[in-house]
């Protein structure tokens, strides 16, 4: 009963392993540290390069192209994700400065240049049966978007940032970790494309194994820094309550934008889905390579927690809206 409950909201069992790994990293920090003779943070950024590798060789050109039809829907979707959602960040940025808290803000920050998620998206436009195709065309675009807007984003606030960011090694790490597999992936499609399809499941396994090894890691080295304990309870309740505010802002936005535009009922589910969700996946790899040791773990923390609200309200909302079109239809 649990957990049927669980699933409808969105929390599978991919979910409750982050914060199983999270709660391990506290109680056991070691073997996920640079002292450990496990190696283990070496090994997570092989899983990055691995991540983006399998990323590419899902890509179908052919796919893509018949895709680019849609193009209102699919300038709103990327515009909210890539430029509303970073702009409206940076508009608070004072109230964090003036508390004294950058860090904190430079996290939510990472949050806002990352891609839409992929598979939750195409899920949820499924359930309240908008237009699928176009979904999944802007989930896949988006997340090979964010492997060069992400990290632009975060170039540009870090290098006026009061923290202490080396960017060269950073640009580097880019290229090798993620630019290099990604276009590996995508040249060697022809070929092996049918292959990763046929194996999706399998490697969808791999990946959320490998995202889980780098979210250990990285809270490893927080945990061991001892990075969260000026984070009591409220101060964790204050971010999940602003990340929810984020999440309704832009849902609510891009409903009033969609119907500004007169979009169909199918393409504004898309768009209000696919343009209001950030992915785990990715913060999770681009928090690998872009900040190092214990900071990673901080990035991971407001990506995480929207990552959970967005699954349980678009989760509710999917359904009352699939519920909705059943009565409409019954008329």
């Amino acid at each position: 009963m649990l957990a049927t409950g669980a699933r409808r909201v969105g929390l599978d069992g991919f979910m409750f392993s982050l914060f199983a790994i999270i709660g391990l990293a506290y109680l056991w920090p070691y073997p996920g540290t640079e002292q450990s003779p496990l190696h283990l943070p070496v090994v997570s950024m092989y899983a990055v390069s691995l991540i983006f590798f399998f990323y590419g060789l899902k890509l179908n050109p052919s796919s893509l192209r018949e895709g680019l039809r849609n193009w209102k829907l699919h300038i709103l979707v990327h515009a909210a994700t890539f430029l509303l959602f970073p702009i409206l960040v940076f508009m608070i940025r004072p109230l964090f400065q003036q508390a004294g808290q950058d860090a904190l803000w430079l996290s939510i920050f990472f949050l806002a240049a990352l891609p839409s998620t992929v598979s939750s998206s195409v899920v949820m436009v499924s359930l309240a049966q908008g237009n699928i195709p176009a979904a999944i065309f802007n989930a896949s675009i988006s997340s090979l978007l964010g492997v060069f807007l992400t990290p632009l984003w975060m170039g540009l606030v870090l290098g006026n940032s009061s923290l202490s960011f080396d960017l060269g090694p950073i640009v580097g790490k880019l290229a090798f970790q993620v630019l290099l597999p990604v276009t590996l992936g995508f040249m060697m499609n022809r070929r092996w494309g049918e292959w990763a399809y046929r194996h999706r499941q399998r490697i969808k396994l791999l990946d959320q194994s490998s995202i889980l090894l780098i979210v250990y890691t990285s809270f490893c080295a927080s945990f061991a820094e001892r990075l969260f304990s000026g984070m009591g309870m409220s101060e964790l309740l204050l971010l999940a309550a602003g990340m929810l505010l984020l999440f309704w802002f832009m849902y609510l936005l891009l409903t009033m934008v969609a119907g500004f535009l007169r979009f169909n009922r199918e393409d504004k589910v898309t768009a209000v889905f696919c343009g209001s969700k950030k992915s785990l996946v990715q913060g999770a790899v681009m928090a690998r390579v872009l900040f190092v040791g214990p900071q990673a773990g901080l990035m991971l923390l407001p990506i995480m927690t929207y990552h959970a609200l967005q699954l349980i309200m678009t989760s509710m909302l999917a359904q009352r809206m699939a519920e909705k079109l059943r009565l409409k239809q019954q008329l």
